[in-house]
C-alpha cells in the first residue's frame, strides 16, 4: 500500500477520535492553539472502537492527508479491541505487527481519563470505570456523578486552559509508554509532535508504510 500524497502548503494531519470524549477533549486542545502552524488537524469521531479502522482505511485512501493518527483508550486486559484495530491496520498495509500502528496510535491505560483528570493532579485511575472514576473527577472539576454526558463533558471541557495543559504533558511524560502497564500514555509525545516545528515523525511513518 502506497502512502499518501504528500501535501506542500501544510501538513494536514487526520486525528481518529475512539469517542466524544477524545474528540471533545483533542477539540479543546486545538481551541488552545498549543499546536504548530505547520499543522492543519482535522479531527473525527469514530464513534466507537470497533468503527476505527474503516474510518482509517477510507481517509487513507482518499489520499488528503500527511499523517492519520489514532486517539483511544486501552480498556482493561487482554486489550483485545485495541489489539485487534491495531492489526487491522498493519494487515491492511501488509506490514509487521506493530510496524504503522505503534507509530500512529495514542493511547490512554486505563482510559482517556487518565490523561485528562492529570490537568488538576498528578492520579493513577486504577479503572476505566465512570462509577469508580466520578468521585476522584467529582473531587478535582467538582462534576458529580460524572458519565461523560454532553453537558459534564462540557464543563470539564471548560476547566482545561493553556496552564494546566502544560501541567498535565509534564505529568503525562512520567507515564510508561508502554500499553500493557496500568496508567500509561503516549499522549505527552504526539502532543510534542504537534507542538513542534520538526516533521520528520510524519515522513518515518510514510517510509514506513512504503516499506515492505
Amino acid at each position: 500500500m502506497s502512502k499518501p500524497k504528500l501535501l506542500s502548503a501544510e501538513n494536514r494531519v487526520c486525528i481518529i477520535c475512539e469517542g466524544l470524549e477524545e474528540y471533545d477533549y483533542l477539540k479543546k486542545i486545538k481551541e488552545l492553539n498549543r499546536w504548530n502552524k505547520k499543522y492543519s488537524v482535522d479531527l473525527r469521531n469514530a464513534r466507537g472502537i470497533g468503527r476505527i479502522f474503516a474510518i482509517y482505511q477510507d481517509r487513507f485512501q482518499n489520499g488528503s492527508y500527511d499523517a492519520i493518527l489514532i486517539f483511544c483508550d486501552t480498556d482493561k486486559k487482554p486489550f483485545k479491541p485495541y489489539l485487534e484495530m491495531k492489526e487491522k491496520i498493519d494487515e491492511f498495509h501488509g506490514v509487521a505487527k506493530g510496524k504503522i500502528s505503534n507509530q500512529i496510535t495514542i493511547f490512554g491505560n486505563p482510559c482517556t481519563m487518565q490523561i485528562i483528570i492529570m490537568h488538576w493532579a498528578n492520579i493513577n485511575l486504577r479503572s476505566n470505570s465512570k462509577t469508580v472514576n466520578a468521585p476522584i473527577i467529582a473531587q478535582y472539576t467538582g462534576i458529580k456523578g460524572y458519565k461523560a454526558r454532553d453537558k459534564q463533558r462540557e464543563a470539564m471541557m471548560s476547566q482545561i486552559n493553556r496552564g494546566n495543559y502544560s501541567d498535565m504533558i509534564s505529568r503525562v511524560s512520567n507515564l510508561s509508554h508502554d500499553y500493557r502497564q496500568l496508567n500509561s500514555s503516549n499522549f505527552d509525545e504526539f502532543m510534542k509532535y504537534l507542538e513542534g516545528k520538526n516533521t520528520d515523525w510524519i515522513e518515518k511513518i510514510n517510509t514506513a508504510i512504503s516499506e515492505k
